[in-house]
């Protein structure tokens, strides 16, 4: 990365602000925060627009994409040429008007959609019934419904219909009709029997016993709600092809306009960074190195020479001001769901290692170990690839996690065939060892004959993971010149000795029938001489950075219980984080377990004829299925836990800040 400074005059403000939103490289940084005492002698820009009045308008417009069922303006076709000068008074009247002539159906939408609901309410509770007449005779034996009939005045009947419109409730003529009386079936919630009777009583409604002809049967009633419901849903059809039709017309100029207020919210972002002298301007920002002469030379260009620009290079710095430098992690496209898995957990720190390469192998070894299946693997794949093509416009992060899945079963199809495994099925010879074999305590030939061998193998794994993080610590310490933590850190060097002599020691132990331990000097110089460095820990680190501690008796005691606590941290953590790579073969055992409960089950269910019968088939199919959902979604937990606890915290140091440029491609 590299830091620009750059001076120039105000008259260029406008063409300066244009070369750097065209070229989208810098990611900027307050002036004052470089210096906090120029803020007395720079006065911050006061845009006549501010980027939220922007942002508030263009939203509006992506509100209306979104009711018509189209998507966003593409953010790829914003060109620097298109921006325009910006008048939000005349694009609030162009959307009011817009949003005016939208107004009246989306009312009539929204009085739809609550008639439908009533209407289905009633409909559930309806169904219940076994018979209308047994409902109008025992009305208070049921729950939820009231059914009554009566007769009401033809005159009242409009009335008492409009009142009872924002009450659940169906109403049919039914039985002899007049010209002076209606004769009503009226069906409404219980809970609204205070209300609904108020309403009649208003408008004289009398009820009367319907003999069990006139009602006519349940059926009718529900087809006549059917009725009115699928009219009311062709009725809201119409109204969406009305604002879809409405909208569609409009687009072109609703996206011109989407365009322009993206440009100008943007342009306005930038110059919110800008700090003015009296004839000047100052801004400040980072960019990746490959950029440089690139924005150099735009900058040259849109002043014609009239500027001053300073370069500052991060190894020029102190290790503070390099914590505040941006990272952008780099790496191929196929990588970006193992970039969001580290992105997610936190923001590595300038100048240390991308850990990205690293998940990658470390997440898809530990997925397929526990999830080791040709079989299931391509369905998980396949899972992946048919969720890409159809979710074409999901977000990016949506679209990773599919690619995920894609990854995750391809590194379960790779150790499937070491293990020999087709959908629990040997189909073919495994190529390391019989898994399933193992776990089923058959006899088998290989490596690995018992689940004790599997759990060994993962024991190993998890050492080589952790010894990995520790090299990447070494190596990051090294680069930021932290020669004491490189040296005393949990995981730095003493550390890792401890650790490798713990291994030693209890692989020694094991071998030994658990009698016998490694020669006293052996132990002295592998576990007694590092304790004893770390002793040291302490009082360096109060020389060192006492910030103006005074030294006393009690600092004594201090420094033995931060040693007594550090010697505990190290032994019982490293202890822990081995023996939680057992998790890996946990999951292992147990998804062959049920691969081989469900071959058992199905075997019980065999034809007459000795033969898998359709409910055998079934038992497999249906198992199968289990396992590569609940399976699936324990290993890559685990797998990310793993990631995440262990390895991470050897080595990584979160307390980095993404690189965010300013620019035409993103749509942030």
């Amino acid at each position: 990365m590299k830091q620009l400074v750059a001076v120039v005059l105000d008259r260029d403000a406008d063409q300066v602000t244009r070369a750097l939103l065209d070229q989208g490289v810098m990611h900027f940084v307050s002036v004052t925060e470089m210096d906090p005492g120029l803020s007395e002698r720079l006065s911050a820009g006061s845009p006549r627009v501010t980027e939220a009045m922007i942002s508030e308008i263009r939203r509006r417009i992506e509100g209306l994409f979104s009711l018509g069922g189209h998507g966003l303006a593409a953010q790829a076709d914003l060109r620097i040429e298109d921006l325009r000068a910006l008048d939000l008074a005349a694009a609030n009247r162009q959307l009011d008007e817009l949003a005016a002539s939208l107004a009246g159906i989306r009312e009539r939408q929204q009085a739809l959609q609550q008639e439908i609901l009533k209407l289905e309410d009633i409909r559930r509770q309806l169904g219940m019934f076994g018979d209308l007449t047994a409902g109008l005779q025992a009305r208070s034996q049921f729950s939820f419904l009231s059914i009554q009939s009566g007769t009401v005045r033809r005159a009242e009947l409009q009335a008492m219909l409009e009142e009872l419109k924002s009450i659940p409730s169906v109403h049919l003529e039914v039985g002899p009709q007049d010209a002076t009386l209606a004769t009503m079936l009226l069906i409404t919630m219980k809970r609204d029997d205070g209300v609904v009777n108020k309403i009649l009583d208003r408008h004289g409604w009398a009820e009367v016993e319907l003999s069990r002809d006139a009602l006519g049967g349940k059926e009718e009633v529900l087809a006549d709600l059917d009725g009115k419901l699928a009219g009311f849903r062709e009725e809201q059809e119409k109204l969406k092809s009305g604002i879809e039709a409405l909208i569609r017309e409009k687009r072109p100029e609703l996206e011109r306009m989407w365009a322009n207020l993206r440009l100008n919210e943007l342009y306005s972002r930038i110059q919110s960074y800008f700090s003015h002298t009296a004839r000047t301007m100052i801004f400040s920002g980072w960019l990746p190195a490959r950029t440089q002469e690139p924005l150099d030379a735009a900058l040259q260009r849109a002043t014609e020479g009239r500027c001053y620009l300073e370069w500052h290079d991060p190894s020029e710095m102190s290790t503070a001001q390099k914590a505040k430098v941006p990272v952008q992690l780099g790496g191929p496209r196929l990588l970006a769901p193992f970039k969001m898995l580290v992105t997610n957990y936190s923001i590595p720190q300038y100048g240390t290692v991308d850990p990205t390469p690293f998940v990658f192998v470390a997440y898809l070894a530990m997925f397929g170990l526990m999830f080791g299946d040709v079989g299931h693997g391509l369905v998980l794949s396949l899972m992946g690839v048919l969720g890409l093509a159809t979710y074409k416009g999901a977000s990016q992060n949506i679209r990773n996690l599919l690619k995920l899945a894609i990854w995750c079963g391809g590194s379960a199809m790779v150790v499937g065939v070491l293990f020999g495994s087709y959908f629990g099925l040997s189909l073919l010879p495994p190529l390391w060892f019989n898994y399933h074999g193992a776990v089923a305590g058959e006899h088998t030939v290989g490596v690995v004959k018992d689940v004790y061998g599997i759990l060994l193998i993962t024991i190993w794994f998890g050492i080589g993971v952790i010894g990995l993080g520790l090299a990447l610590n070494w190596v990051n310490r090294l680069r930021r010149g932290d020669w004491f933590g490189l040296l005393f850190d949990k995981a730095g060097l003493i550390g890792g000795w401890i650790y490798a002599a713990g291994v030693y020691i209890a692989f020694y132990f094991a071998a030994r029938s658990y009698k016998q331990l490694p020669p006293g000097n052996f132990l002295f110089l592998t576990i007694g001489l590092p304790v004893l460095l770390l002793a040291w820990k302490a009082p360096l680190e109060f020389f060192l950075h006492r910030e103006h501690k005074r030294f006393q008796v009690s600092t004594l005691i201090d420094w033995g219980m931060e040693w007594v606590v550090e010697i505990l941290e190290i032994f019982s953590g490293y202890l822990a984080n081995t023996l939680s790579f057992m998790r890996v073969a946990g999951l292992g055992i147990a998804h062959v377990s049920l691969v081989i409960a469900f071959f058992a089950i199905a075997g019980m269910l065999r034809g007459p004829a000795g033969n898998f019968s359709p409910w055998s088939y079934l038992v497999l199919v249906a198992g199968n299925v289990l396992i590569i959902a609940l399976e699936g979604l324990s290993a890559g937990i685990q797998s990310l836990r793993l990631n995440y606890y262990e390895f991470f915290s050897k080595y990584f140091s979160g307390s980095g800040k993404a690189y965010e440029p300013i620019s035409l491609r993103k749509l942030k």
